[in-house]
């Protein structure tokens, strides 16, 4: 579980290809306090660390990840965000995270407005999981590259963040230009009240 508050942004070192899987080697400032078997969020895709080699930490992405995320499009020196699991003597400063990506979605525009950033993003939109809750809303939460982001101007298939200054320098939002692909992860929230209402207007 996460929060969507990245810690940093790590830099890809190598990729293996491995018949359907890919293995990621990073580094980050804290790989000496990871250990083997530690989940940790990748632009919001939770994968777990499989062995660690001084400064450098290696995970394994299987091929559905790959075609449901946008790992499979990293090159050598890219930005990772990064967040390690949440503690549960803490305060939840973002909102609850799976680490478990949707769907990935384009950026199609990028608007400056008084020192802040606004990103649009568009994805495929599906009535049918809409209808259980894979969807915006106006003021909710998403998971943008694994980070909390409060939506604005909420349409069927696109939708608008706010990104501050400080969020743009300590992530790889200064690296998505129009025409990047970001992970997306929409609210658990919403999905089960979807579900559970989905249950409630069959059985009347």
């Amino acid at each position: 579980m996460f929060s969507g508050i990245v810690e940093e942004f790590a830099t890809v070192e190598s990729l293996v290809k491995d018949g359907g899987n890919l293995h990621i080697t990073l580094k980050c400032s804290f790989t000496d306090q990871l250990k083997i078997d530690q989940s940790i969020a990748h632009n919001g895709v939770c994968l777990t660390v499989v062995s660690i080699d001084g400064a450098c930490y290696t995970v394994t992405a299987i091929q559905e990840t790959l075609d449901r995320s946008n790992l499979g499009l990293l090159k050598e020196g890219d930005k990772v965000n990064i967040e390690r699991s949440m503690l549960m003597n803490g305060r939840l400063d973002g909102h609850i995270v799976q680490g478990h990506v949707d769907t990935t979605a384009k950026c199609t525009d990028i608007e400056e407005c008084d020192g802040s950033r606004y990103y649009t993003f568009k994805y495929k939109f599906d009535k049918a999981k809409a209808a259980e809750g894979y969807m915006t809303v106006e003021k909710g939460s998403v998971t943008v590259n694994g980070v909390s982001l409060t939506v604005c101007d909420s349409k069927d298939d696109s939708f608008r963040v706010a990104i501050i200054p400080y969020t743009f320098e300590h992530t790889n939002f200064h690296t998505i230009q129009p025409g990047s692909t970001v992970n997306i992860e929409f609210d658990i929230i919403g999905k089960y009240i979807s579900r559970l209402q989905k249950y409630s207007t069959a059985n009347d």
